[in-house]
């Protein structure tokens, strides 16, 4: 499992990345979330706006910072549709 926030390193973006941190650890799922800034890799997931969320590599929230229970539901459905 690969959980990723990606985006351009602004305000916005770390506090998704803080958040989705704190939802991992309230899930108690391994690893650790991985934070990228690199636009070029968001361009490659077809997407043109950040923050984005990802969960093996497919996005699973995109342009916004919701609250923890909101990132929780959304790292399950994505694990869940493998």
């Amino acid at each position: 499992m690969k959980i990723q926030v990606l985006g351009s390193g602004c305000a916005t973006c770390k506090k998704l990345f803080e958040i989705t941190k704190t939802a991992v650890k309230e899930l108690g799922l391994p690893g650790e979330v991985e934070y990228i800034t690199d636009f070029q890799q968001i361009l490659n997931m077809g997407l043109m706006s950040s923050p984005v969320l990802a969960v093996n590599g497919k996005p699973a929230l995109v342009g916004f910072v919701p609250k923890v229970e909101e990132i929780k539901k959304a790292i399950l459905k994505a694990l869940e549709s493998k």
